[in-house]
């Protein structure tokens, strides 16, 4: 099974790459499935004028993107809450893809620098998700007061707790990508 982590800030000092980083390592040492990052701040993407299916000359990049996400079993969203929505960077994505989306099981972890955790962009990403009929996991993994609870390079500052929760996370999405593989046979 593989699973991309899609860390969605492209800001400069961005905190929310910290969660990714901790679930590509936690995957990983756990050996759960195949984890790759796709990190929206490395793509550097224009505000695209048009869904990819109906761009005459697609960028490279833009075509390995796609490909990513359509051959992925499973996706998890990183998202940093700016002023109670999801940055632009990932609504370009969102809309750049369609049939890619078509019920993909993704998970979502909310991050803030708050209290609480993100949970106000929560609505907005699953209905943007949800038009495109992709498959949301009904488990979040909010982290509030992200650079307190992560440091820079992913460690949870309080792990046993962190992992506990990532583990129940991660579960759900694993169920859901094994759910979907057999309802494809």
């Amino acid at each position: 099974m593989n699973i991309l982590i899609l860390s969605a800030s492209v800001r400069t000092d961005r905190s929310s790459h910290r969660v990714a980083l901790f679930f590509k390592k936690f995957i990983d040492a756990n050996q759960m499935a195949n984890a790759e990052i796709i990190d929206l701040q490395h793509y550097q993407f224009p505000i695209f004028e048009e869904r990819l299916k109906f761009q005459k000359n697609p960028l490279p990049k833009t075509l390995e993107f796609a490909q990513k996400i359509k051959t992925a079993d499973g996706i998890i969203i990183v998202t940093p809450e700016y002023n109670g929505g999801y940055p632009a960077s990932l609504k370009n994505v969102i809309d750049l893809l369609n049939e890619e989306w078509k019920r993909k099981p993704i998970a979502i972890s909310t991050v803030s620098a708050g209290a609480f955790g993100g949970s106000q962009v929560i609505t907005s990403l699953q209905f943007s998700l949800w038009k495109l009929q992709a498959w949301t996991v009904p488990v979040m993994f909010p982290v509030p007061k992200v650079n307190e609870t992560f440091d820079e390079d992913g460690n949870p500052a309080e792990k046993e707790t962190i992992e506990k929760r990532a583990k129940s996370f991660l579960g759900e999405l694993l169920w859901c990508m094994e759910a979907k593989k057999r309802m494809e046979v």
